[in-house]
């Protein structure tokens, strides 16, 4: 921002919209609409949490969609008033993190499917995952959150621009992070699907379920989800600020909002709970297929205390 524009605090004959960071007034019905999807998910995540007792899926989701809701919030407020430092500052910090917590939510599944297809097909004991995802991602989430709140409370050009750098480099980190899950969670699917024939009967009944199928299929929309936008967030960034892409608020709606949408829902809609019960401790993976702790009650059986989700 030039710094003959210092001192503007909202839209006048001078101070004109194009002169903010982003250029435009932000969309109201866009932002708007993107505030009452991650709110009704919000919801719904908390209730299905409680529902299916999955505890960390549902503190990574609902702190992904609450932080998503508060960050379009201040779109809203931008729309009203392009120069809000308040309402820049909070879609900013917000919207720049909030992607981190889906990871983390996509992450913590793979310990629950190298358990349920056969730990013997994985490269790394199963609690490796959690373990070195969830701390990979936990950095990669200072970094966003440090450069968002450097950005947003700059009074210099040289502190702004350390901001963008500290995001930038916390994305890129996200990305790497994505890339090696990927390979990983690749390698391992490959080799269960290869040596299925050796696998468990309560590993081929889950393997085998259309909800089970529905459910991977929602964890990789969700993935490509959001390496989409980390992808478009690092050309962004890379820009500098006020860059053409900072501009472009339909790219912006495109690539940062309905990807980050879409995988929300995705994770919510075929919420593990019910379509793939592995990862709930109402139920495991018994001999001869899923049974639920009333099941395994009346078969005379018991069922032992499950490790967290």
């Amino acid at each position: 921002m030039s710094n003959q524009y210092d001192n503007c605090t909202k839209v006048t004959d001078f101070c004109v919209v194009e002169a903010t960071t982003y250029g435009y007034r932000p969309n109201l019905g866009a932002n708007a609409f993107f505030l009452a999807i991650f709110a009704a998910c919000l919801g719904v995540q908390f209730l299905q949490g409680l529902r299916w007792r999955t505890w960390t899926f549902m503190i990574a989701m609902t702190l992904g969609c609450l932080t998503e809701a508060i960050g379009y919030v201040g779109r809203i407020i931008m729309h009203s008033n392009p120069w809000s430092d308040i309402g820049f500052e909070i879609q900013i910090c917000c919207i720049i993190i909030a992607p981190a917590f889906f990871s983390a939510a996509v992450y913590l599944t793979l310990k629950h499917l190298v358990l349920t297809l056969g730990s013997s097909y994985s490269r790394l004991p199963a609690r490796w995952y959690t373990w070195i995802f969830i701390g990979c991602d936990l950095l990669s989430l200072i970094m966003q959150g440090a450069g968002g709140g450097t950005a947003a409370s700059a009074s210099t050009q040289s502190t702004q621009d350390l901001g963008s750098h500290l995001m930038l480099a916390g994305i890129i980190w996200q990305v790497v992070t994505l890339l090696i899950f990927a390979a990983l969670a690749t390698d391992f699917f490959s080799r269960a699907y290869r040596n299925r024939s050796s696998q468990t009967a309560a590993a081929a009944e889950v393997r085998q379920s259309s909800r089970f199928g529905l459910f991977l299929v929602a964890l990789v929309t969700a993935y490509i989800g959001i390496a989409i936008r980390c992808i478009y967030r690092i050309a962004e960034l890379a820009g500098g600020w006020g860059n053409d892409i900072m501009q472009n608020e339909a790219e912006f709606i495109v690539l940062e909002g309905v990807m980050i949408v879409v995988g929300a829902l995705a994770l919510t809609v075929f919420h593990p709970g019910h379509f793939f019960p592995s990862m709930s401790p109402n139920k495991r993976v018994a001999p001869n297929g899923l049974l639920g702790e009333k099941e395994l009650s009346d078969a005379g059986g018991s069922s032992p205390k499950p490790e967290p989700v």
